[in-house]
């Protein structure tokens, strides 16, 4: 029998509880409001009283309501059916319950995450007298673009002998595909769908492999200058209005990735519903149908209770662990972690621990790396590999870098994209900072010429601020002709255009092509009569380079533009930067 408690105390959404049995951290209970049941979690216990965090509105709760203990951690559930869903904090599908409740949803409704009446073709892949053990696969269904492995359950710690295995057909969710007996000849069931604490790692793997190949996202500064590794983890820490938001959708739509999970965690509603309605109409680039079919919405809105934003973001994690069991390569965005630090923040304040910084917990710090660390790529049992690459936006307030979330968020991850109010407010998107961001990870590109090219933009940014002081008259012809580069390098090759068909997503074949031209022009000796000379020949180029980014490449009007730009250059080029050449051989070879 489950143990029960009665309400002692309600302070906002956490609510005291005083237990009359045994109750375990992370347990789930439900707290009795008229004829519902409000879901909750336990977050402490002292003696006989648990604390509690209500995953909804806590009106109507008073001293003495009744309350459930499920001896359940809280958990997700694992099976065919999770693409394409759209899912609160709690994996309650919000479609659903939208047409049960309204528009405005009501409390204490949960609804199968899966649906139950939903029939799968099932093909089997393990048969009888197989030993098979947790996450190993009995079979596989189709699910949107992929082949979805029905596996023994992760929480099986056991090996089984296989006594059953369905022939290939129709079954639900719920139905038992395979049967099996365990070291003490107990009988188990296996069927297609099974639960996992959304708290605990899935760690059934041979080994965990070092993040090296790019993550691809078709974002000519992210690929080139501060590269994702798949398995990776990168933040996008920047000021409201900087294009946070824009930059995931656009890396969920066109990163080589197979399955792309975002979190919406306390995001706010009108960001959340230009999502929702939009990725049903894409088209996903590589298939050809629906976006929506390899990608799954945890949408938890900054309207919804501050609890449920932890929940979100553990559940999104969880499913993408799921998807990497299967050996496929998982994107996980999560906007914003800054609103679920806030959450954390509310509810130590209310549990009345010693803050830390800026009053959030002195815990803060290790829960970020908890959650980071679950990104990764690993070899499986079957000796392919998985992985679950986890971007994060961090929203500090005014674009304040040195605040306690975006500083713990620096310190466990690889990749660093700081936006930047100055360039969004120029229009000049995506608004990366160029000269303060990082990566650890190695790219599509070989690392000198990037650094070529790095050192020629710092020269330029740091002209341009000399000639904030002294004026452009102040300034030679060869620092203007420097400062020229780096503005032509920032206009034509890290600014893109997402309207545009072509320029919107840039394969690595054309990043690398177009980018040994872009060397080419920085190294060169560019001589010019006078300044105004150089900036009538730079914004010759640059608008030319323009129309060149808009062609698709390889066509005949592109060769015929990269003809007329090698044309301009070689009508001011003399001679090449000596620090450039050993890159240039490499460049023509």
């Amino acid at each position: 029998m489950n143990t029960t408690g009665t309400v002692t105390g309600i302070n906002g959404n956490m609510v005291t509880v005083r237990a009359d049995g045994h109750v375990i951290m992370n347990e789930v209970c439900g707290i009795t409001v008229g004829d519902k049941q409000l879901k909750s979690e336990v977050i402490r216990i002292r003696g006989n009283s648990a604390q509690v965090q209500v995953f909804e509105i806590t009106k109507g709760i008073g001293i003495g309501d009744r309350v459930e203990f499920s001896s359940q951690m809280l958990a997700v559930k694992l099976g065919p059916g999770l693409l394409g869903q759209i899912y609160d904090g709690l994996q309650n599908p919000l479609p659903q319950l939208a047409e049960k409740t309204g528009f405005f949803l009501e409390r204490g409704i949960y609804l199968d995450a899966l649906n139950s009446a939903a029939v799968w073709e099932f093909t089997p892949r393990a048969k009888v007298g197989d030993k098979v053990s947790a996450g190993d696969c009995l079979g596989t269904v189709p699910e949107g673009p992929f082949e979805h492995r029905i596996m023994v359950p992760f929480y099986n710690e056991d090996e089984y002998t296989l006594t059953r295995v369905n022939e290939a057909g129709k079954y639900t969710v719920n139905d038992a595909i395979a049967e099996g007996t365990d070291s003490k000849g107990n009988t188990i069931l296996f069927t297609m769908a099974f639960e996992w604490p959304v708290k605990r790692p899935v760690k059934l793997y041979e080994e965990r492999l070092k993040p090296t190949t790019p993550m691809v996202s078709k974002v000519r500064l992210m690929d080139t200058f501060f590269p994702v590794a798949k398995g990776g983890t990168y933040c996008i820490p920047g000021p409201f209005g900087a294009g946070k938001t824009v930059l995931q959708q656009i890396t969920s739509r066109h990163a080589e990735v197979d399955v792309v999970i975002i979190a919406a965690c306390g995001e706010r509603a009108g960001e959340v519903v230009e999502t929702l309605r939009e990725f049903p109409e894409l088209t996903d680039p590589r298939t050809g149908r629906s976006l929506m079919e390899r990608t799954i919405i945890v949408c938890n809105t900054s309207s919804m209770p501050v609890a449920s934003r932890e929940a979100s973001v553990y559940t999104a994690v969880t499913l993408g662990e799921y998807y990497r069991q299967m050996g496929l390569d998982v994107l996980l965005l999560a906007d914003s972690t800054s609103r679920w630090a806030q959450a954390m923040r509310e509810m130590s304040g209310r549990l009345e621990e010693i803050p830390g910084e800026e009053a959030f917990p002195a815990y803060l710090e290790s829960n970020i790396a908890a959650f980071y660390e679950r990104a990764g790529i690993v070899r499986l049992k079957d000796g392919k590999t998985g992985s679950i690459t986890i971007g994060g936006t961090v929203s500090p307030a005014g674009g304040n870098f040195e605040e306690p979330v975006t500083q713990a968020t620096l310190k466990v991850v690889g990749a660093f994209h700081g936006l930047s109010r100055e360039r969004s407010d120029a229009r000049k998107y995506p608004a990366i900072h160029p000269t303060e961001s990082w990566s650890k990870y190695t790219g599509i590109m070989p690392d000198h010429h990037v650094k070529y090219a790095h050192s020629i933009l710092a020269k330029s940014g740091e002209i341009d601020a000399m000639m904030k002081v002294v004026g452009e008259e102040g300034t030679s012809l060869t620092d203007y002709i420097v400062y020229q580069k780096g503005e032509f390098l920032d206009t034509v090759y890290f600014q893109q255009n997402s309207f545009d068909p072509v320029d919107a997503a840039v394969t690595p074949e054309r990043q690398i092509h177009v980018f040994s031209l872009i060397l080419e022009i920085l190294a060169s000796g560019i001589q010019c009569d006078d300044k105004e000379d150089a900036r009538r020949w730079f914004y010759q180029l640059r608008q030319k380079f323009l129309d060149y980014n808009g062609t698709e490449f390889n066509s005949e009007e592109f060769k015929s533009l990269e003809k007329d730009i090698r044309d301009i250059l070689a009508s001011k080029a003399s001679g090449i930067d000596p620090n450039a050449a050993d890159i240039l051989k490499e460049v023509k070879k």
